[in-house]
């Protein structure tokens, strides 16, 4: 059995060890939310926060995550940063089909949370792993932008 902490909630799997956090959580504790993307940690669909730093749940195995504080895209309304950013995501029509979305999200919370007030130089480094077949990144650019712009404005 392993012993996960996701979205602030105890989980117990019973899994193999080397099985990837992303079909845990897709899986075996029903958060669909993180997608398949690539598999090979190279598109971002499945990013995920591992003790509040951006991890690519695909190539993560589950055992690795014992123990650790794991946030998915389902547990950003109780974050903050993830309600700020989701709403500026709304605001500026971000999402076309979606699919990337979740993991967009969570990379942009991460970068926030690391760096307040970003260049744009800085996030479009921190969004670069984060692929998007419709194309939408300067909605994601400006979103991030106004997200911390919100934030600091809060006194985030």
């Amino acid at each position: 059995m392993t012993q996960l902490q996701v979205n602030g909630q105890a989980k117990e799997v019973a899994v193999p060890d080397d099985m990837p956090l992303l079909w845990v959580l897709r899986d075996e504790l029903g958060m669909t939310g993180t997608k398949f993307g690539c598999g090979m940690a190279l598109c971002g669909a499945c990013t995920a926060h591992m003790d509040g730093q951006p991890i690519r749940s695909c190539v993560t195995p589950v055992s690795a995550a014992a123990g650790r504080a794991i946030a998915t895209i389902e547990g950003m309304e109780a974050d903050r940063v993830g309600r700020v950013v989701q709403r500026a995501w709304v605001e500026n029509n971000v999402a076309q089909c979606g699919y990337c979305q979740a993991g967009q999200i969570m990379t942009a919370v991460g970068l926030l949370k690391a760096t307040p007030a970003p260049t744009e130089a800085q996030i479009d480094d921190a969004m670069s792993g984060n692929i998007c077949r419709c194309g939408t990144y300067p909605r994601i650019r400006a979103a991030v932008k106004q997200a911390a712009a919100q934030l600091a404005q809060a006194g985030q």
